[in-house]
């Protein structure tokens, strides 16, 4: 028992022993509960359809064994006197090392939540997805800023100044690459309000295409004649832009004329034949059809209706329809077209 009692470095061998013990047998403790606790969530990850447990097993594995043997280091310190200068430096590396496992903790969630939500919401959306690398970034890059701000705190550096040092930079910074945040924020705000997503047809001024890739910068669209034009996300969200693809139907107003010469009886009966043929063809909603006006060479009529459709190649097969359908009643009929023509009265 003599031997227990001497003294090693201010401390007892007996101390020493409980302290290597403590130290031990919460580094062995800590690493079994980390694996019960990985094995038990991925069981219960397999029967559940939540993305919760998937995530929590990607967090709990990203737990470092350098910060379990630090900690347990720790601990094993308490049960001994050591100088205090000594007791501050390892409280200090236990504090580094425990801020820096809580980062990895934060990153591995943050990284797991997006990835997952992004993989889920692509089918469904991918304007959403493609913005999420955006947000993941921002994230990760206000864990990590405040996490080495805690670290310099601990270390007894006045971050204060610090701060108020990298406001006035980051001011300096912002001013300089004002354009390229701003179609950063901008791709968020699209992320955010979805005014269109990727495959949807758009009309933006005199451009117009089908979006291919909403990026954290610029969005790429394919116009019909084959070129990619690449448009601001600042540009976009400060432009008026017509979707096609939101459209479920389309108005559809067309005019036709036929000469003065046409009976009265007759150009009574054109409204009522327009929307008889109108009426028969599918995938439309007749609105109305009126004698419109008296033009300089002809009668005027003008008709509308809806195709129950957005798309362009049906609504263009049924204006097709309608015109020859029109053309074949008037030729029945023998009412003639109307065009440009001017009578020339010469006094003698």
């Amino acid at each position: 028992m003599d031997v227990l009692q001497t003294v090693y470095f201010n401390n007892t061998l007996l101390q020493w022993i409980i302290a290597i013990g403590a130290a031990i047998g919460v580094y062995f403790v800590v690493q079994a509960i980390k694996l019960l606790m990985v094995r038990y969530m991925a069981a219960l990850a397999e029967k559940s359809k939540s993305h919760i447990d998937d995530i929590l097993v990607d967090v709990f594995k990203r737990t470092k064994s350098i910060f379990v043997f630090i900690v347990a280091l720790y601990i094993g310190s308490l049960f001994l006197t050591l100088p205090e200068k000594v007791a501050n430096i390892v409280k200090l590396i236990a504090t580094v090392a425990f801020f820096f496992q809580v980062a990895l903790w934060g990153n591995c969630l943050i990284e797991s939540w997006i990835t997952r939500v992004r993989e889920e919401k692509f089918e469904k959306d991918p304007a959403t997805a493609s913005a999420f690398g955006a947000v993941k970034f921002f994230a990760r890059l206000l864990l990590w800023s405040l996490v080495v701000f805690l670290i310099l705190d601990n270390l007894g550096i006045d971050i204060t100044a610090l701060v108020a040092g990298l406001g006035i930079g980051g001011i300096a910074i912002a001013l300089a690459i004002q354009n390229i945040l701003g179609d950063i924020f901008c791709s968020i705000a699209i992320l955010m309000d979805k005014p269109f997503e990727v495959g949807d047809f758009i009309i933006v001024d005199d451009k117009m295409g089908t979006v291919e890739k909403i990026g954290i910068k610029t969005t790429r669209v394919r116009s019909l004649s084959g070129e990619q034009l690449i448009f601001s996300n600042a540009d976009l969200v400060n432009s008026r832009i017509r979707n096609y693809k939101r459209m479920n139907e389309r108005r559809v107003v067309f005019s036709f004329g036929v000469t003065y010469q046409t009976p009265i009886e007759k150009l009574e009966a054109i409204p009522l034949a327009v929307k008889e043929i109108i009426l028969s063809i599918s995938n439309t909603r007749f609105d109305r059809a009126h004698f419109q006006k008296y033009g300089d060479s002809s009668l005027d009529f003008e008709c509308v209706y809806y195709v129950l459709s957005r798309d362009y190649n049906i609504y263009m097969d049924i204006q097709q329809q309608i015109n020859l359908a029109i053309f074949r009643h008037f030729e029945k009929e023998g009412i003639e077209f109307a065009y440009p023509t001017q009578t020339l009265y010469i006094s003698k």
